[in-house]
């Protein structure tokens, strides 16, 4: 997801103030049990592998019973009160909408974070802690933006995750929701890692 953005401004309101918001806001908002917390842009780096994924999954699966959303689509998640923008989520079958919103959705099988320097921590820990708490939720991926290296958690038939590590561009994610293999070439197509060490040099100085 884009980053979140650490204020001191901390607002409280019931959801259907921070919905409404949403609607005429800038810049998107993350909303936890009443708590409204900003998200930052993202990187052309972010963007990038998200979209690259998002066209991948849309290939290879768009004859087949699933549906697949970017940022823009909020996810609703009831046991913990937290609306979110996951970078690149998959539904299998029809979406179920939260209150029939149909921005808002609680049913992903497979949820994508692209991570960032100031999320990384909350994406892959806080996060997926939130997320396993959706009974149609079955792999989660994470992608570093700064270097090769992929994480994916899968849940087993006996409700343990499995975690596998990717780190070199010629082998492939391998999806384990449903039958698909997507290189990392792919998935990293057009990423510009020495922009990032000429951001990290430039924050530096």
């Amino acid at each position: 997801m884009t980053g979140t953005l650490q204020t001191t401004e901390q607002r409280y309101c019931t959801e259907e103030q921070y919905l409404a918001l949403e609607e005429t806001a800038e810049y998107k908002s993350e909303y936890l049990d009443g708590e409204i917390i900003p998200m930052t842009g993202g990187s052309t780096n972010h963007n990038q592998i998200a979209g690259n994924l998002y066209i991948a999954l849309s290939l290879a699966i768009k004859k087949r019973n699933y549906r697949i959303f970017m940022g823009d689509v909020r996810l609703w998640i009831p046991k913990v009160r937290l609306y979110t923008y996951p970078d690149v989520m998959v539904i299998f079958g029809l979406p179920e909408y939260h209150n029939n919103r149909t921005d808002t959705i609680t049913n992903p099988q497979v949820i994508v974070e692209v991570l960032s320097k100031s999320t990384k921590n909350y994406d892959r820990v806080d996060k997926f802690t939130f997320y396993k708490t959706l009974p149609t939720f079955r792999e989660y991926i994470t992608i570093d933006q700064t270097k090769i290296k992929v994480e994916q958690y899968s849940k087993t038939e006996n409700k343990r995750w499995l975690y596998c590590e990717y780190d070199e561009e010629d082998t492939a994610l391998v999806f384990n929701s449903f039958e698909l293999e997507v290189p990392l070439s792919d998935v990293y197509e057009q990423v510009n890692f020495e922009q990032v060490e000429q951001e990290d040099s430039q924050n530096e100085e």
